[in-house]
């Protein structure tokens, strides 16, 4: 499949660069047969009860860190957590600008008693870090140091701001590891989760620890190359369990951004039965895939040729999302991490 068929004009101008204020005023475009615009306040009156929605509580950690190889600036995006070293440091795979005259054994310095060892390299400016911190013991030198892993859309003159810092976290967020955050949570207020509360539609979480390879774009020209960096997921016993009854029950799973349903579909074996995760996944889902377990997805806009457009058009038709990105470009809905949001039909239950 070429990755051309996925490509759309998209205006510069519509990338959100702030959320909504209040988050639940967020519009909501309604997909399936029909295109219907609504606002997330009103998604209790779009869902059943019975559904489930399904959210991603994975905590964003201040990701971006800048620092010093000798006399040479360096700035790191973590994406990646590894297994401690055998000294007990903390090991994390980075996107490294510039990663050129890096090499192994090369140290950066971000603050006294803050330092990294380059271990490996890849290609594309990949580098494997291994810090003189305890797993532990880094999480408060990046709040210290870091700043929130903004994507390359969203521009500030000096990256990430304070305001940044409590817009760029989920309602949800509770366990730390995530370098981006699952965006389709972000629009979750007290007035909304009340309202669901009050129609009896019940929801449970999951963790997915987002990697910054999500932004990156697709350069193949095939999709059949494409690699997808790999991410670390939870879902115990009890949470497949009851997403399993309420499957039995005739009840709808709705993932919470394509985070939510990435782990769903990696932990459900054919017939749809949901298994408990511990560990990676990479699953790239396009056209053609097979849902499993996913019924609805409510998420983002998406830019053109990437793998998250792939995914939301592998879910409710390509043709389909043309036609619903034709629509709410048209209709000033705003597009990426801080914009609006849609809710998808999938294509084979319509």
């Amino acid at each position: 499949m070429k990755t051309d068929l996925f490509d759309f004009e998209l205006p510069r101008d519509v990338i959100a660069q702030r959320p909504e204020n209040p988050r639940d005023m967020a519009k909501l475009l309604s997909v399936g047969n029909n295109l219907t615009d609504h606002r997330m306040i009103d998604l209790p009156d779009l869902i059943q009860v019975g559904d489930l929605l399904v959210f991603n509580d994975t905590k964003v950690i201040p990701a971006r860190l800048k620092g010093k190889r000798g006399e040479a600036g360096v700035e790191v995006t973590l994406h990646k957590q590894e297994p401690p070293s055998a000294e007990g440091g903390a090991r994390w795979w980075t996107f490294a600008k510039p990663a050129k005259k890096l090499k192994p054994d090369d140290i950066i310095r971000f603050a006294n008693g803050f330092t990294a060892k380059v271990e490996n390299k890849l290609d594309g400016g990949e580098v494997l870090l291994n810090f003189d911190l305890t797993p532990e013991e880094l999480y408060p030198h990046l709040e210290e140091h870091g700043k929130m892993p903004l994507p390359p859309y969203i521009q500030r003159e000096a990256g990430s701001d304070k305001q940044d810092a409590e817009d760029y976290q989920t309602r949800f967020a509770k366990h730390r590891g995530a370098v981006a955050a699952p965006t389709a949570s972000l629009h979750y207020t007290d007035r909304l989760m009340s309202a669901l509360d009050a129609k009896g539609i019940e929801h449970i979480t999951l963790t997915l620890h987002v990697g910054a390879g999500t932004f990156l774009p697709v350069k193949v020209d095939d999709l059949r190359d494409h690699k997808m960096h790999s991410e670390i997921g939870f879902l115990d016993q009890e949470t497949a369990d009851r997403i399993n009854q309420v499957r039995k029950n005739g009840g709808r799973i709705i993932a919470v951004g394509t985070t939510a349903l990435r782990l769903l579909e990696s932990a459900a074996d054919q017939d749809g039965t949901l298994h408990p995760f511990d560990g990676e996944t990479d699953i790239f889902i396009t056209p053609g895939y097979k849902f499993k377990i996913v019924d609805l997805l409510l998420t983002n806009f998406h830019l053109p040729r990437s793998t998250l457009f792939m995914l939301v058009s592998a879910f409710a038709g390509l043709d389909r999302m043309r036609n619903a990105y034709k629509h709410a470009i048209d209709n000033g809905y705003r597009f990426y991490s801080y914009g609006d949001c849609s809710l998808l039909q999938r294509e084979d239950h319509l």
